[in-house]
């Protein structure tokens, strides 16, 4: 039976001799939740993780578009889309997502995800034309304009392609090369890194009661799956950030398990990137019905991630986010 080891995660600077850095990161743990199907969860000094598996969780992560690894980063939101479900139809002309794209640096964001394509849940398909449409004179004009790391949040390699002919650096894949067969292969003769997202379903439908037998241990064989399928494709594992899919095909309760054992994705092997700004768990948990009345909500959960080592997180609010986390390290670091 496999066996999964969730690093228990600590931090400040009384670190034990016997601690281990996890991820090369700003935290670090003595002790593992060993977490198994049909078996209750057990704890275990971390010097009785088998080598191999130590060796994942500790590895430090290389720098993903020149963003290191070892402290937490921003990745702001601009999404071009009438429908998105916070920001669908803000910004009405390039020069707009210029201004928002150079605002949200300023404030701290280490990397803008441009999307053209909703995927919200009940969302359509954009096609390939249109979605090109949006995002590449926005990736166009922000790389004139600045030099932040760009990424394009899609599911189409001809859109992944066209996108970093643009200017663009990373490809954000919510299907994690399930949608566009030809995708692995397109990033893979690319030097571009990848983010894998789990999703179960498609936007269309993948709020119809979604169900899992374990969504934590689920959802880690999906993205360990994906991963093995990016590396035979020729990617290697340091150029992969890996992300749980906080939202999609997911119940409440499913995100919540995924939040509190978020760690246990360090064994993957590869950077974590989050994106829980706004969703509605959220505004369900406390009472904000207008998405960017979540903002607070947004930061809580965010902060309890970065205390589990999570690299990389995905916010529409970058000055708030980035604000509260130098904060954070500046008092408990």
């Amino acid at each position: 039976m496999t066996r999964y080891y969730r690093p228990i995660c600590q931090g400040g600077a009384n670190r034990p001799k016997e601690a281990h850095v996890l991820a090369g990161g700003w935290t670090w743990f003595t002790h593992v939740e060993v977490l198994e199907r049909n078996t209750a969860p057990r704890v275990i000094s971390a010097s009785e993780v088998p080598d191999d598996k130590l060796r994942r969780l500790t590895a430090p992560r290389a720098p993903i578009c020149g963003i290191e690894m070892a402290r937490p980063s921003v990745m702001g939101i601009l999404n071009i889309t009438p429908d998105s479900f916070s920001d669908g139809g803000q910004f009405d002309s390039v020069d707009s997502v210029v201004a928002r794209a150079s605002a949200m640096v300023k404030q701290g964001a280490d990397i803008l995800d441009i999307g053209g394509e909703s995927t919200r849940p009940g969302a359509d398909t954009v096609s390939i034309e249109d979605e090109i449409s949006r995002v590449v004179p926005v990736i166009s004009a922000i790389r004139g304009a600045m030099s932040a790391p760009i990424s394009i949040d899609t599911r189409k390699s001809a859109v992944a392609e066209a996108a970093l002919s643009a200017g663009a650096g990373l490809v954000n894949d919510v299907s994690a090369f399930g949608y566009d067969k030809a995708m692995a292969g397109y990033v893979a003769a690319t030097d571009a890194p990848v983010c894998l997202m789990h999703a179960q379903g498609s936007p269309e439908t993948m709020q119809n009661d979604p169900t899992y037998q374990n969504v934590v241990l689920d959802v880690y064989d999906a993205l360990s799956e994906r991963v093995a399928k990016a590396e035979a494709a020729g990617i290697s594992r340091d150029r992969i950030l890996v992300d749980p899919g906080i939202g999609f095909g997911k119940t409440l309760d499913h995100n919540l398990a995924l939040l509190r054992n978020i760690s246990l994705f360090h064994g993957l092997g590869c950077a974590i990137l989050l994106g829980v700004s706004r969703k509605k768990f959220i505004g369900t948990l406390s009472g904000a019905e207008v998405a960017s009345e979540r903002v607070a909500g947004t930061i809580g959960v965010t902060l309890g991630a970065v205390m589990q080592g999570v690299q990389m997180h995905r916010v529409h609010d970058t000055k708030e986010v980035n604000e509260a986390m130098s904060l954070w390290a500046a008092a408990y670091l």
